[in-house]
């Protein structure tokens, strides 16, 4: 069993680096994958970590990108180790820049409606992360008490189209897909069925993103039920790409998923990662 998809408190998930292989090994995983959001800058604490306690740490990011249709999509992408200084390294270094500039912006708007807000408290909750973002400034509004939520932070303010919001760079599937591919990384279409596509439109992407050179698609994802993580394996088929999976684990901020076992019923088979390992050959 593996996990090829979660997130430590370096982007926005609640626990260190160095707790991802522990959560992994006591779950019965023979690897993880760490893949926090835009950045590399948890691999290196999770590998010592995972080295210590004898389970194989992949290194991994998840990249946000849009669709043709403007729809947000997320590439995940593995065996980043040779990526600084490289194109996908170089990418992520430029979204860590305007993640920064973007992060301004949207707390200037926040506290211009008269919210709570200050980008020093959001540095504050964000602690150590590389990746500050959203999540983060709707959490010093819930502490503050202007929302009495997260979700409601979102839902009135944060989401696309709300009043906080600021539009975020953004590249497209085969731009990562590229970067990647000089950069000696494989990347996989993270939970596909979030898109809301149907199954013709869905089989139609990764037909398209295939021909482009995606590795795989997440099929075997947290929340997806028995029958759709079949149904999106069978899409991987078809078009010769893999069918892989995660958790999305983030610690507490999804209380319900976990690593290795996501909601429960959650089994990564280890053949996705050595098949995955073969695409990097390729």
């Amino acid at each position: 069993m593996i996990d090829l998809h979660t997130h430590s408190n370096i982007s926005d998930g609640t626990d260190a680096p160095e707790v991802i292989p522990e959560l992994a090994k006591k779950a019965g995983c023979s690897a993880v994958a760490l893949t926090d959001h835009d950045t590399l800058g948890g691999i290196e604490p999770a590998r010592a970590r995972a080295d210590a306690i004898g389970i194989r740490l992949i290194s991994g990011c998840e990249v946000s990108c849009k669709l043709a249709d403007t729809k947000s999509a997320h590439m995940l992408c593995y065996f980043t180790d040779d990526a600084e200084g490289a194109p996908l390294g170089e990418m992520l270094a430029e979204f860590q820049k305007l993640r920064e500039e973007r992060n301004h912006k949207m707390v200037a708007q926040l506290a211009g409606l008269g919210l709570p807000i200050t980008f020093e408290e959001v540095k504050e909750v964000a602690g150590g992360a590389l990746s500050v973002g959203r999540p983060h400034m709707a959490l010093v509004l819930k502490n503050n008490g202007a929302v009495g939520s997260v979700s409601e932070a979102f839902d009135l303010y944060l989401a696309a189209g709300r009043p906080g919001y600021v539009p975020k760079a953004v590249v497209t599937p085969k731009e990562v897909i590229d970067a990647a591919k000089k950069s000696g990384a494989v990347t996989v279409l993270a939970h596909p069925l979030l898109l809301g596509y149907s199954k013709e439109e869905l089989n139609e992407l990764v037909a398209t993103l295939s021909a482009h050179g995606l590795g795989g698609i997440e099929a075997y994802y947290s929340r997806s039920t028995p029958d759709e993580r079949v149904m999106v394996a069978q899409i991987a088929q078809r078009h010769g790409v893999v069918a892989t999976g995660g958790s999305d684990y983030h610690g507490t901020v999804k209380p319900d998923l976990f690593v290795g076992r996501g909601k429960g019923d959650l089994v990564v088979p280890d053949i996705a990662l050595e098949e995955l390992e073969d695409r990097r050959s390729n």
